[in-house]
Order: structure tokens, then sequence, then C-alpha cells
């Protein structure tokens, strides 16, 4: 008789290959697309291998504009936000007043509107205030808007951990303000620093509702993509995603790499500093005694 223990495995072995099944079926049915010959997206009937919407690819100027595009501004939203969200991570940390939850909804609002309605007021408030119309200027305003509270809420995750002792026996010390902050407060805050600038530039590069309202007549790559979409589904739009699927699967695995190597480096010192010394280098020299009628 099957035991309840077996028939569990087995569904949750089911379970999870359906779950891989649904993850990546639709990323290895593209590839297959992004080299078949037929100009319409489909894997049946193969027509033949090809890497034409490659080469199409790389002679498109409108898809490098917008590449550009989307490097420009999510540097800039990542120059933007990190300070900004580094700044209010330390304000809502080490201040405490009566209105401290009221700034924290005000700072984490942005998160929680619509994408649209910030591309909007972001197009319009440049345009009406200041006369300059939608470009990289508004994407970059727009963007920063909501990115930087999930930079301030990544920083804050770590800095609620800081213990403030340390500043304290800083300035014990004679340390300045701005040596403490250097020395110590940036160093312990600077992995989270680093996993805010990396997230802040993928929701910038990936972003497409905000972007699209507040940019105006320019294109980054998620509305350059979005557009051939709508005109016509073209193979090439397959080689693209085949390309950033490649990519990324290298930055993982070079991530994978530094941080296995890392802890191999880690673990030979630790090895090293738990090896018990050579005593033949604390030898003591034998002593030298006095020859026999010598002087006392």
């Amino acid at each position: 008789m099957i035991s309840s223990r077996t028939i569990l495995r087995a569904a949750t072995g089911a379970y999870i290959a359906l779950f891989f099944a649904y993850l990546f079926l639709p990323l290895v049915f593209m590839g297959i697309v992004a080299f078949n010959t037929s100009s319409i997206p489909q894997v049946t009937p193969w027509e033949g291998f090809t890497l034409k919407w490659f080469r199409e690819l790389y002679t498109d100027d409108q898809l490098w504009r917008a590449l550009t595009n989307s490097l420009v501004v999510g540097g800039a939203v990542v120059a933007i936000s990190v300070p900004i969200g580094l700044a209010g991570a330390m304000f809502l940390t080490r201040l405490h007043f009566k209105a401290r939850d009221f700034f924290y909804a005000l700072l984490v609002s942005p998160i929680l509107t619509p994408g649209i309605i910030l591309g909007i007021s972001t197009f319009l408030f440049w345009d009406r205030w200041f006369h300059i119309s939608g470009g990289l200027w508004t994407a970059i305003m727009g963007q920063a808007t909501f990115i930087s509270a999930y930079c301030m809420l990544l920083i804050m995750a770590r800095a609620q951990r800081f213990d403030r002792t340390q500043e304290e026996a800083a300035f014990d010390l004679g340390a300045s303000q701005r040596q403490v902050f250097m020395k110590i407060t940036l160093p312990f805050l600077m992995p989270a620093i680093i996993s805010a600038a990396v997230l802040a530039f993928m929701q910038s590069f990936e972003n497409y509702n905000t972007t699209l309202f507040a940019i105006g007549f320019q294109q980054t790559l998620p509305i350059y993509i979005g557009t051939k979409l709508r005109v016509f589904i073209s193979p090439a739009m397959n080689a693209l995603a085949v390309i950033f699927i490649l990519l990324t699967l290298a930055g993982a695995v070079l991530f994978e790499y530094s941080r296995i190597r890392e802890g191999g480096r880690k673990r030979h010192q630790n090895r090293k500093k738990h090896e018990p010394r050579d005593t033949d280098h604390y030898r003591r020299l034998p002593s030298r005694r006095p020859a026999a009628g010598g002087h006392a």
C-alpha cells in the first residue's frame, strides 16, 4: 500500500515540475522562435536556422537610441534616488518625534501611486511651471519619485540594525561628524546602498507606465519594444529577449562564482588562523654556561 509520505512526495514533485515548466517553457519557445527563419513568430513549422533577426537588431538605429536613453535615464535615476533614499533612511531612523509615522507614510506613498498618475503629473508639473517639455529629464524625475522610496526602505532595513555605540565611542575619541559618518556609518550601510543602486537601475530600466507618459516623444527600450509589438510582432523582439536572458544568466553565474570564490578565501583564512603554530621558531636558545675556572 502506498504511504501518505510517498503520495506527498509525488504531489510535491509534480507541483514543482509544473511550476518550473510554467516559468521556463515560454522562454524556451521564445528562444526557438528567435532562430527560426519564418518572419512570423512561430515554433512550427520550422523553416530553418538563421541569425538574421540578431543582425536586424544590430542594424536598428532606433533600438540603439532607445537603449542609450534607457542607460542614461537609469544612471541618472540611481544618482538621484540613492542619496534621497539614504537621507530619508537616516532621517527616519535617527530622529524620533511624534510626526515620524506621518513622514514615513508620506515618503512611501509614491510606491502606492499608479505609474500613469506619476508620469502625467510629472509631465504637467515641469511643462507648466518650468516650461520644460517631455523628455529624458521628465522621465528621470518621474521615475525618481517612487524609486527613491524603494531605496529608502532597503537602506532603512540595514540602518535599523546599526549599533549606535560605535558612533558614541568614536565621538568620545574626538572624531568629527564627518569622520564618524565616512568611517563607521557609511561602511556599515554600503551593502544596502549597493543593493539599492542595483534595484534602482533595474526598476528604471524596465519601467514602462511612468516613462511612457513623462518622456514625451522620446523612447526608452521598454517603450520601443511596446511600440514594435503594437505595430507588428517581429521575431527580432524574440532575439532581443534571448540576448537579455543570456546577459542575465551570465551575470548570475559571475556573481555565484565570485561568491563561492570569496567564501573559499575566507575559509582558507580561518583555517590559517586556527592552525597550530610551528614551535620550532619559539624554542629557547641554550643558555651559555661560564667555562670552568673562569672569573666569577
